[in-house]
């Protein structure tokens, strides 16, 4: 059994308090992420989308992009007004709306298309200085290397100062979209509009044999998406706002409408003013070339404004959310990165590991990616930024469509279908642009949250998960309700009487191996004191069960009462015990020892009958061994028990450490002529039962003690029969079962409802 792993929420411990919040909605939300928005896509590839899908295909990818960056933002909106927001940003939001497995296995795929967007916006840097200065394309590396070390001094300082400088860089980014914009509409001609409104893809370098396909819908638009994902650096800020539930929301949605504006302009405008091929081959020098009043200088000083706010804006925000991930102790190599300045709580050893993700990438693209690893890297981007899309509307539709009353967002401008909608959206679009990358970001993400959820983690915060599971199960026993039972739709719910089930674990574990993962196991622990001492002992029987299925990880529901009489306890829970339509229809019982008030033990079974119950009673104390083969013997001796006695064999086989087990029914006729009409009689109940088994007809005459001794002493489990005794019998009654079961393995005691028993194996 794995260690549990203790996630406290990252902000419950005062060593983790972050400094109350220092930035409002324009500054902490709306500036940096206009800033990402409006980057380095806008300046070096969205005339190139443009030129390839021309006017319409552009529009249509820039409407689709917006779409689902809108949903996003909506979703996000919902649960940022619905919580009392930390840090870590999208991660938070996830994580405390699905649950530890699901933000950490998406909070470190968020995290990585953070710091991979930092070398992508240093390489638009690098290739827009390159073609504005055309005498610094052989410094390409030392462009690169040099403006990413001084952005991680910038990041290293502290983001205060990040964010006031992002106020002098949205200023020169206005400025140069004004000029070029001024530009292109004198430049604007409607022949040239109505040329370029078709699309007219070009080849494209591939990392494939062929070596060159031509580019199509779905890989420009993948190029083109990371111009929508800038709304996340304002949620990435989230632990430095003063009220981040009110900025989020407002910052996020105007930066996203500006955007939209600016990029739709960008759009109509330059299709109209540059032929197809300047687009596609110059989308930046067109620009700066054609700048009103020949102010180029401007558009090259807002692409390094862009480009360089963009990679600072990434620089700030994955470190923060790989410090919440670690924060959150759900990943142990992770938790030297939780770790902040003693001032400002700065995540300095994230931002080191962040910094060499960085160089890393840079290294790769200057040494062996050839020209193409900008395009190539911001498609990785938006694969990871799909699925971080994707997983935030199915927080938010968890949230909402579980109807959870604790969901109760401020947010009026929601609803779940617009998450649905989101969410599909985001995984059907990566499967379109990447069929394999997506599914290998799909297994990478599942192999995480397994990991995850394998470590049986134990957070401190709570999750939407349950309200969703809640309103499902509701919604389910209701229909339950209504649905006639049927024998063919029969499942062990088995209610099993333990008292503390530590010390009766064999009675446990058979109930949990015939249920085999297709029914119900309930443990009831009556404990029997002083009635004024009632409560004391109702907690404490509960917390018996529980820790005892936790310990060894048990499926199975806890049933705890306490009683100053025994009998009237077990009465009481024959009578109640149920989850909603689902009563029970097995009683599990242990045999009856010496000291047994045998009478009451008779009038427990009888209870059970009368209230619609088989019985099985469980004979041993031992479980087989973990290792070894193990049998199954059903002793046939008529119908009566007999169809619930295979049923439950061959449910006990299919559970685990059974499967290699051989199940034999067994048949005693007095005289050889019978044996082939036993036999046949045997094959064909199997065949109607379709269970596997292997029928044995035994010819004597001997005592039936001597039979089963003879055949069954070596097998691991006996199922036999039985009959309840009047009370007056049930001295000789079980004095004549301990005689034939004396040193037999475990047996189990079967008597079930006739008219259950008839039905069973129809």
């Amino acid at each position: 059994m794995s260690e549990p792993a203790a996630a406290a929420d990252p902000l419950a411990h005062d060593e983790h308090q972050p400094p109350p919040g220092r930035f409002g909605t324009f500054g902490g939300v709306f500036t940096p992420s206009i800033l990402t928005i409006l980057g380095v896509i806008m300046f070096m590839r969205a005339n190139f989308v443009t030129g390839e899908a021309g006017i319409l295909g552009a529009l249509g990818i820039l409407l689709l992009a917006k779409a689902v960056s809108l949903l996003s933002v909506i979703s996000v909106s919902a649960i940022a007004t619905n919580m009392q927001v930390r840090g870590g940003g999208a991660y938070f939001l996830i994580s405390r709306s699905l649950g530890p497995e699901f933000g950490g296995s998406i909070g470190m795929a968020y995290f990585l298309a953070q710091a991979l967007s930092i070398p992508f916006y240093v390489l638009g840097f690098t290739e827009a200085m390159a073609l504005s200065f055309p005498g610094l394309a052989q410094y390409d590396q030392i462009l690169g290397y040099g403006s990413a070390l001084l952005l991680l001094i910038i990041a290293i300082v502290g983001a205060g100062w990040a964010i006031r400088i992002q106020f002098v860089i949205m200023a020169a980014l206005g400025l140069s979209i004004i000029v070029f914009l001024i530009g292109g509409l004198m430049n604007w001609d409607m022949a040239t509009f109505q040329a370029n409104l078709a699309a007219g893809y070009t080849e494209q370098a591939v990392m494939r044999p062929e070596g060159h396909v031509p580019h199509n819908f779905w890989s420009v638009f993948a190029i083109y998406f990371p111009a929508v994902t800038g709304f996340l650096a304002g949620v990435n800020m989230s632990g430095d706002l003063k009220d981040p539930s009110r900025s989020i929301p407002r910052g996020s949605l105007f930066a996203v409408g500006v955007g939209f504006i600016v990029y739709l302009a960008v759009l109509l405008v330059n299709g109209g003013a540059y032929s197809r091929s300047d687009l596609i081959n110059m989308p930046f020098d067109v620009m700066r070339q054609n700048a009103f009043l020949g102010m180029g200088i401007l558009v090259s000083i807002g692409v390094v404004a862009a480009t360089l706010s963009s990679a600072l804006g990434s620089y700030l925000g994955a470190p923060r959310i790989l410090q919440a991930v670690a924060r959150d102790r759900l990943i142990p190599f992770l938790n030297p990165f939780a770790k902040g300045t003693k001032k400002g709580d700065e995540p300095l050893v994230a931002l080191i590991l962040t910094a060499l993700i960085t160089f890393g990438v840079l290294y790769w693209s200057f040494s062996s990616a050839g020209g193409d690893s900008f395009n190539t890297v911001a498609s990785v981007i938006t694969m990871f930024f799909l699925y971080t899309y994707g997983i935030l509307n199915l927080a938010a539709f968890t949230e909402a469509f579980g109807r959870n009353p604790s969901f109760r967002p401020t947010f009026k401008q929601f609803h779940w279908s617009t998450a649905l909608v989101g969410f599909l959206a985001c995984l059907a679009i990566a499967f379109v642009i990447d069929p394999l990358s997506a599914l290998v970001a799909v297994v990478a993400i599942g192999g995480l949250y397994w990991y995850l959820h394998n470590r049986e983690l134990k957070a401190a915060f709570g999750d939407a998960r349950r309200g969703f599971i809640y309103t499902n199960v509701r919604n389910q026993l209701l229909r339950l309700r209504s649905m006639p039972a049927d024998p063919k739709n029969w499942r062990p719910t088995i209610l099993v009487f333990t008292g503390n089930p530590n010390s009766r674990d064999f009675l446990v574990r058979y109930a949990n191996w015939l249920e085999s993962g297709r029914g119900i196991v309930m443990i009831v622990n009556i404990i029997v004191g002083d009635d004024q001492r009632s409560d004391y002992h109702h907690v404490r029987a509960r917390r018996q069960i529980e820790a005892y299925l936790e310990h060894n990880g048990l499926p199975a529901f806890p049933i705890a009462a306490a009683t100053d009489d025994l009998e009237q306890g077990m009465e009481l829970v024959l009578q109640t015990a149920s989850i909603g339509p689902i009563r029970p229809n097995l009683v599990m019982l242990g045999w009856p020892a010496e000291t047994t008030d045998l009478q009451a033990y008779v009038k427990r079974l009888e209870s059970a009958s009368r209230m619609g119950m088989s019985l099985v009673l469980i004979r041993g104390k031992s479980l087989p061994p973990a290792l070894g083969t193990r049998s199954i013997d059903v002793w046939w001796r008529g119908r009566q028990n007999g169809s619930l006695m295979i049923l439950l064999a061959h449910m006990l086989r299919h559970s685990i450490g059974w499967s290699s087990a051989e199940i034999r029914i067994l048949r005693v006729v007095p005289r050889d002529e019978a044996r082939e009409p036993a036999l046949a009689d045997l094959v064909s109940i199997m065949e109607e039962a379709r269970v596997e088994a292997r029928p044995v007809v035994i010819v004597s005459d001997k005592p039936f003690e001597d039979l089963l001794r003879e055949y069954s002493s070596n097998t691991t489990t006996i199922l036999m029969g039985f009959q309840t005794p009047k009370s007056e019998d049930a001295e000789h009654w079980r004095i004549q079962y301990e005689h034939l079961l004396d040193g037999m393995p475990t047996t189990m005691m079967v008597e079930a409802l006739a008219e259950e028993d008839q039905a069973l194996l129809g």
